[in-house]
């Protein structure tokens, strides 16, 4: 386990994230985050750690530079977890285009977050894919996904990050059952998709542990 007692965990994002946790289901969402939590709380009982959940519904990376300040650096992160990209794709395929952000100022704005972010506050990076819950590796916006997903690993590599390939963990369980089994829209996992988030987070902190 890459986590540390008294340590400070931040995830930020977009709805995958957020999932409630302003309102409903406060403060840390219904979601993944929450089952992270929960879970390594269950596996490491020794552990005391702060947890924080920043997602915001809708966002882009263009709106997390917005806030950047306040709720990434301000926060003081031990570890920040970015998951984020799945809007910046979508937004292509809707009513929005004009708010799509194409692949090249994607990779420069989040690599610029995360070096301010590392910069300020001396944080360790978890980073996770934007995914799509489609099998289809053809399907355009799926393919856009892979290609968005290609620039995270990158960034992984490039600030020693803990990677999650969260789109590996979702082809792993769409081999054996369909989509909807996991989200109505192919974007917001149900509670079950969560878990699958969730479980490719658990696996990378004790992956990376051992390394």
């Amino acid at each position: 386990m890459i986590l540390r007692t008294g340590q400070r965990v931040v995830f930020i994002g977009d709805s995958i994230t957020d999932c409630g946790r302003r309102d409903t289901a406060a403060p840390y969402g219904a979601g993944y985050v929450s089952l992270v939590r929960s879970l390594v709380s269950a596996r490491h009982p020794e552990l005391d750690l702060e947890w924080v959940n920043r997602g915001v519904s809708g966002d882009t990376v263009r709106d997390l530079a917005a806030r950047w300040a306040a709720d990434a650096i301000a926060e003081r992160p031990d570890w920040l977890s970015v998951l984020i990209g799945i809007n910046d794709i979508w937004r292509r395929y809707g009513d929005r285009p004009d708010e799509a952000v194409p692949i090249d100022e994607y990779e420069r704005t989040l690599r610029d977050l995360l070096r301010q972010a590392v910069d300020a506050t001396g944080c360790r990076l978890i980073l996770g894919d934007p995914f799509l819950i489609e099998p289809d590796r053809t399907f355009p916006q799926r393919a856009d996904a892979d290609r968005y997903a290609a620039v995270v690993a990158a960034l992984a590599a490039e600030y020693d990050a803990v990677h999650v390939p969260t789109q590996a963990a979702f082809d792993r369980v769409l081999a054996v059952s369909p989509a909807k089994r996991w989200a109505d829209d192919r974007v917001h996992p149900h509670l079950p998709g969560h878990a699958v988030l969730a479980d490719a987070f658990l696996t990378a902190f004790e992956a990376t542990a051992t390394h």
